[in-house]
């Protein structure tokens, strides 16, 4: 995934005004285009800044691109290994070179990026795994290319994919299977992001009885993990799981 090839251009993107669909150019819904802006937030090296066009044979652009210590694969690479379109693949890479200018992030970078969003909390915990789960090779880093993989699942991947890329965050320790202790830690972490200010007022016991919920819900044979085929099962049943998997179809 990482090949030294020659990187296409990936400079022909828009301005990022918040005027219009920042990735088709058409006027987007309020709703659609409220709940794709907030999820880009969420997410390191992905956060719309005033950026300039630049033609393909920029020299600026050019010069950029000598100073990259990592570079992607070629768009057409990408763009059969993802579900995004080239015009959708040069402008999220515009964002994630903003954002990180060497072609990759670390763990410290990612926390630091991602606790901007959570000023009320400590995200730390939490970004941690979520780093995780996008450096699917366990290189320590993650590249563009490892960004828009992770991306394109959530946004673009089929229901099974979805469930899978969520159970794969959880198994923190990616044995096969979640135990109470690392759902405690997810649930914990998650608290620890949202702050101790939050109206109602979290309860300090909240994270285990969530954990109980989860386990008395998906933990079929009782045996004290839950497996991938379980959660799979345990999830296709409940709608509202269903519900939100679907909350992002055609965010971008």
């Amino acid at each position: 995934m990482r090949s030294k090839g020659r990187k296409e251009s990936l400079s022909d993107s828009r301005d990022l005004d918040g005027s219009y669909d920042q990735l088709t150019g058409n006027p987007p819904g309020q709703t659609k285009k409220a709940l794709k802006q907030r999820f880009l937030k969420l997410l390191p090296c992905c956060r719309p800044k005033s950026i300039p066009s630049l033609s393909e044979n920029s020299v600026e652009d050019e010069f950029e691109l000598s100073t990259v210590c990592h570079r992607p694969e070629g768009l057409e690479q990408l763009q059969e290994q993802t579900k995004f379109t080239r015009k959708e693949l040069q402008v999220l890479y515009r964002g994630f070179k903003n954002e990180c200018p060497s072609g990759i992030v670390n763990e410290e970078n990612f926390k630091q990026i991602y606790s901007q969003f959570f000023p009320q909390g400590d995200s730390s915990t939490y970004a941690t795994f979520l780093f995780n789960a996008f450096d699917t090779d366990h290189d320590g880093s993650v590249s563009f290319e490892d960004f828009v993989s992770g991306l394109s699942i959530i946004l673009r991947g089929t229901i099974d994919d979805r469930l899978n890329w969520a159970f794969n965050l959880y198994d923190l320790n990616k044995d096969g299977c979640i135990t109470k202790e690392e759902m405690l830690d997810i649930m914990k972490s998650i608290y620890d992001m949202m702050g101790k200010y939050t109206y109602p007022a979290m309860r300090e016991e909240a994270p285990r009885e969530h954990v109980e919920n989860f386990f008395q819900k998906m933990d079929r044979n009782k045996d004290g993990v839950v497996t991938i085929e379980e959660f799979l099962e345990s999830c296709q049943k409940d709608e509202n799981i269903m519900r939100s998997m679907q909350l992002f179809d055609n965010v971008i």
